[in-house]
């Protein structure tokens, strides 16, 4: 049979609609997908069992799930809020590290002769102070959107919000961390500024790319 007479599965057609037009982790898309192009499935079967042809009992299928247009806003919110988990977890997984990390290069100009310029250390300190707020914001995030979402609704506003945060956190390690490298009077550690660096790098990566998708989340 050609290709211009060969139909595509209708099942298949709607899974790939309801992909195209939903964002949120691979992962949980993907295994949500799956669900709806299964349970569409069984229930287009047991209507073909009942002798309805399958185009048909796969329209009566729909009528039943919904409409890709009717189902997408809630499978959004849900992918929405499992992004706004995973940049939150981003952020409490990283920061906390990097602070450790950051710790001996601050206590590495004690000493006469050794100090850190004053607002280089003011500056560090801030941004280090920084990144451990947007944590503990990150913690409450988790927190807010885990079981106590069942029983409480999630903020409109908090996906934005913990993208914006992680974004900020993620540009508030880099800057801390140049601060502390370029600003070390001690060559002495530079094994230390060096593993301070490339740590920052990959986690800047981490929270930069999960905060750009928790904000095509919540304006999707």
């Amino acid at each position: 049979m050609s290709g211009a007479g060969r139909r595509a599965d209708p099942v298949e057609e709607y899974a790939a609609t309801l992909a195209a037009a939903l964002r949120g982790p691979a992962r949980a898309k993907a295994r949500m997908v799956e669900e709806m192009r299964d349970g569409l499935a069984d229930a287009a079967e047991a209507h073909t069992r009942q002798g309805t042809p399958r185009r048909r009992a796969v329209d009566l299928a729909v009528r039943e799930f919904g409409t890709v247009d009717e189902v997408a806003p809630s499978c959004q919110r849900e992918l929405t809020v499992a992004q706004t988990r995973h940049t939150a977890r981003t952020v409490v997984l990283s920061a906390p590290l990097l602070i450790v990390c950051w710790y001996p290069l601050l206590a590495a100009g004690d000493g006469p002769g050794r100090e850190l310029p004053g607002p280089a250390r003011l500056l560090a300190v801030q941004l280090a102070g920084f990144a451990a707020v947007a944590a503990l914001l990150a913690v409450v995030t988790l927190a807010a959107t885990g079981p106590l979402a069942r029983r409480l609704p999630v903020p409109r506003g908090l996906p934005l919000a913990v993208a914006w945060t992680g974004t900020t956190a993620g540009v508030a390690m880099v800057l801390a961390t140049l601060t502390l490298a370029v600003a070390s009077p001690s060559a002495g550690n530079w094994p230390l500024i060096t593993f301070a660096c490339g740590l920052t790098a990959v986690a800047h990566g981490m929270v930069a790319a999960s905060a750009r998708m928790c904000r095509v989340c919540a304006r999707a």
